[in-house]
């Protein structure tokens, strides 16, 4: 595990990059929040990265900038080098589905409680156009599926699972389109220690065998040094 300020070097592509990255909410009252204070970094393809700090440091609020979930106040990102600031709401929405995985803390925001569990893995291949009848896109799921250890529960609802297997069939979804970087936000944070390390197992397993990119927020520091490298967050700036 190597630790780093700022900039995180490799002779690999650039999966992520952040530029003097800020965010300011205003506060009632008057005056102004700063979550991200001239956030500088990039992040190699085929890494994988932990975003470690204290309750308040700003580790949420970069994943949301660097994810295209929040459009930062100033300074830029780029995906894959694809300018986030520069995209429509309608085409940012496009690459969030296209080309970005994630993986909640949260079940409910995880998987569609209505849709079965092999609907919920190729979901994000309906959403961009794919029949979901297509022979393909069901031999997808249903190898995902076999990845993560739930082959044959393709049918069943989230409802029957537990809180670790369906925390692993939201790694399957991430995977589902071959993402240009998986974004995991304290995905073992409600699991129990044996389910965690199945589901962080599953993150390094995409980065070993995929060449996948995974940035994982994190408070464990034991999920923290499963990672390549660790930031940290602290005052909304990395030290």
């Amino acid at each position: 595990m190597e630790s780093t300020v700022g900039t995180i070097t490799a002779a690999r592509a650039t999966a992520l990059s952040l530029e003097s990255v800020s965010r300011r909410h205003g506060r009632r009252g008057g005056g102004e929040v700063v979550a991200l204070d001239g956030v500088s970094c990039t992040v190699p393809a085929g890494s994988f990265t932990a975003v470690v700090g204290p309750s308040g440091s700003g580790k949420s609020t970069f994943l949301q900038c660097a994810a295209g979930l929040d459009r930062p106040t100033s300074g830029t990102v780029r995906v894959a080098g694809t300018d986030l600031g520069a995209l429509s709401e309608a085409a940012l929405t496009r690459l969030r589905r296209d080309r970005i995985g994630f993986v909640f803390q949260s079940h409910a925001l995880n998987l569609v409680p209505s849709l079965t569990i092999e609907e919920n893995v190729v979901l994000p291949l309906v959403l961009g156009g794919a029949d979901p009848a297509d022979g393909r896109v069901l031999d997808r799921g249903r190898k995902l599926l076999d990845r993560v250890g739930l082959a044959g529960h393709g049918g069943r609802g989230p409802a029957t699972l537990s809180g670790g297997q369906q925390q692993r069939v939201a790694v399957a979804r991430a995977l589902v389109t071959e993402p240009d970087v998986i974004f995991a936000d304290e995905p073992t944070a409600s699991l129990d220690p044996e389910s965690a390390t199945l589901v962080l197992d599953l993150l390094r397993d995409a980065v070993r065998t995929e060449g996948r990119t995974v940035v994982m927020v994190t408070h464990d520091p034991a999920a923290a040094g499963r990672a390549d490298t660790v930031l940290t967050m602290d005052g909304g700036r990395l030290r």
